[in-house]
């Protein structure tokens, strides 16, 4: 079996363009992955139709280590761009590995490794400014069963917290934790806004909320950083979505610089680089848990991996607050259950893409906005599914 044509395919999401390539095999076998890069789709789109097409074109799907790892190697200059279409297409010969096999591609990189996999909520709080907003869409958020949630209260701070800012965000803290009571676990996003000495004051505030982790602190390649940040705290530090290399990886985990590893499997390689990552992460004892912001594809394929990984924790969710028409540009796909995924039974990634759905919402350039201006609260997913909550 030979891979002979690579397609991609670009529907827009609101804030977002998702970018989803198709391989086709000359067995009739087709697999489907996500390259979805907030404002660089049409870069990745170049990449995946004039290099990644000819590194494999001609290649067997079966051949991941070798096709991928020649591709990583040749990439030459790295980043998120080229390792986001490399990691496509990774997903996608999965997918035809998995058709092939008639398996769901958890059970062919490692099967079930625990009895459930919970999801937590984000995206879920576009259009809050004050903290009475924030904490009624908190409480509509739970009672679609989420068990936790995920929310940036930081408006536009960047390195510097005032002391305006550091209050309005405690404030929304504040006001989410007596909404949705002690039980209910937050994800505080930082968003690599902060100086290490300001991340660490404020994360030490946060002691007495259930708080099951503080994301990107510091700036993404600020690692030492990141780590003085961890040493200094009480509370679990998350990081690594904006990591790209099996290199970083390490030193992450080397380093100890966080309690639990973020990677994003659409951008870090594929399922395959995420396997490595987690099993390097086991090595000290530290968690895993996807990003997992971007479309139903990369959903998907977090979905196996998370399934698969013992060392795996919730898995991230904005499914329930995106735009409407996300599940169709999948076949109507949904896999969550009142705050929990079910367990694929079907096929390689067990989804297909619509292309009558994806051609009815075409690109729209620059859809994605700053995180540093008002716009972006304005523009989050979200509103409009729990604006009445």
């Amino acid at each position: 079996m030979k891979i002979r044509k690579l397609e991609t395919f670009m529907a827009n999401a609101g804030l977002r363009n998702y970018l989803f390539v198709r391989l086709t095999t000359d067995t009739g076998l087709t697999g489907i992955g996500e390259a979805t890069l907030e404002w660089q789709e049409k870069a990745v789109e170049v990449l995946l139709n004039e290099w990644v097409a000819s590194r494999i074109v001609g290649k067997d799907p079966f051949d991941i280590e070798a096709v991928v790892g020649d591709m990583i190697r040749d990439q030459y200059q790295g980043g998120s761009t080229v390792m986001t279409a490399i990691s496509a297409a990774e997903i996608a010969m999965w997918d035809i590995i998995g058709k092939s096999t008639g398996e769901p591609v958890y059970r062919l990189i490692g099967g079930k490794a625990k009895p459930q996999l919970l999801a937590y909520a984000n995206g879920w709080y576009g259009g809050c400014e004050r903290p009475q907003d924030f904490a009624a869409r908190a409480r509509a958020v739970v009672a679609l069963g989420y068990r936790a949630m995920k929310f940036d209260p930081f408006t536009t701070a960047w390195k510097i917290l005032t002391p305006e800012q550091e209050r309005h965000a405690l404030g929304v803290v504040d006001a989410v934790a007596k909404a949705v009571g002690p039980d209910i676990g937050l994800m505080i996003e930082i968003h690599g806004r902060l100086a290490a000495g300001d991340a660490t004051r404020f994360i030490r505030k946060l002691e007495g909320y259930n708080i099951h982790w503080c994301e990107e602190p510091v700036a993404p390649e600020s690692l030492d950083l990141l780590k003085s940040v961890k040493d200094a705290s009480n509370l679990p530090i998350s990081a690594g979505e904006r990591l790209y290399s099996m290199a970083d990886f390490a030193r992450l985990v080397n380093l100890r610089a966080c309690d639990v590893v973020q990677m994003d499997v659409a951008h870090c390689g594929g399922i395959t680089a995420a396997k490595k990552i987690a099993a390097l992460a086991a090595t000290q004892d530290i968690a895993v848990s996807p990003h997992c912001s971007i479309g139903p594809v990369a959903l998907a394929a977090a979905l196996h991996f998370a399934w698969s990984t013992p060392n795996m924790l919730m898995l991230e969710s904005f499914a329930e607050f995106d735009v409407d028409w996300r599940n169709d540009l999948v076949s109507s796909w949904n896999p969550l259950r009142h705050g929990a995924f079910s367990l694929p039974d079907r096929p390689g990634l067990g989804i297909e893409l619509d292309a009558a759905a994806i051609a009815a919402h075409p690109y729209k350039p620059l859809a994605f906005p700053s995180l540093w201006d008002t716009t972006w609260r304005d523009e989050f997913t979200g509103t409009a599914k729990l604006a009445s909550g």
